[in-house]
């Protein structure tokens, strides 16, 4: 009796997630494209066997990430994801390379699960207790060092991320194509290279580096912090905004 009461209770969970799972795959790999109508709510609830409630609930969330646009009348559609600052999105590091013209290569350097300590909490909230993965990475453009990545994510915000294996796919990119986010933060940074960033970039200690700390959040709580460093001399930001857009 005990098992058939904890698969009741776990069916409606299980069910919003896969619907949620869907519905962000077909958005992530552009199977629904920007302005796509999406079906409404009453058609995918009876494709799912489930309540109208389980899908609307779907809907807010994606909607609340970014990846959707909801109308009163019209319906809901598929939104382009915005950035947080005209100045700076949040980009896949291969595409930063890609758009250079050159080929994009990747190393992760250092992974490991561990026990949050009270400097995390500056980086991703309170997380006192709990688990944090931490990693390190290295990015190349044409075989070259293009950026070196520090990255803390809470796997209290993010449990799925430990399950997964970096290996061939940078967390970044990997974050982007499977976690909602709906705020961001950005700092810019001048920094010296130290010693270690300074051997991983290929350039003299104490040269000039262009450092972005980032930091995303879902409804759960902070996800992830990064700090992406690069050669000063072979980097720049660039942005383009007019008067009239909201910083």
């Amino acid at each position: 009796m005990k098992s058939n009461i904890e698969k009741i209770k776990r069916a409606p969970t299980t069910l919003h997630l896969q619907i949620l799972n869907e519905v962000k795959k077909n958005i992530l790999s552009r199977k629904w494209r920007p302005g796509f109508r999406i079906p409404f709510e009453k058609d995918m609830a009876k494709d799912y066997g489930c309540s109208r409630m389980t899908v609307n609930k779907v809907l807010t969330q994606l909607t609340n990430a970014g990846l959707l646009e909801r109308t009163r009348k019209g319906g809901t559609f598929v939104k382009t994801p915005q950035s947080l600052s005209a100045a700076v999105e949040i980009t896949n590091i291969n595409k930063e390379v890609e758009n250079t013209g050159k080929e994009y290569s990747y190393r992760l350097l250092s992974d490991k699960i561990r026990s949050s300590k009270p400097t995390d909490e500056n980086l991703v909230g309170k997380t006192k207790g709990l688990k944090i993965r931490e990693l390190t990475c290295l990015h190349f453009a044409n075989a070259r060092p293009f950026c070196y990545e520090e990255r803390i994510i809470n796997l209290a915000s993010v449990p799925e991320v430990a399950e997964v294996t970096f290996a061939d796919i940078a967390p970044g990119s990997w974050l982007i194509q499977q976690v909602p986010w709906n705020s961001a933060e950005h700092q810019i940074i001048a920094n010296s290279a130290t010693p270690k960033i300074a051997e991983s970039l290929e350039i003299p200690q104490g040269s000039a580096c262009l450092v972005i700390e980032r930091r995303t959040q879902n409804d759960k709580g902070y996800v992830t912090w990064a700090k992406l460093s690069y050669a000063g001399k072979t980097h720049r930001i660039f942005a383009k905004f007019s008067p009239n857009e909201p910083a």
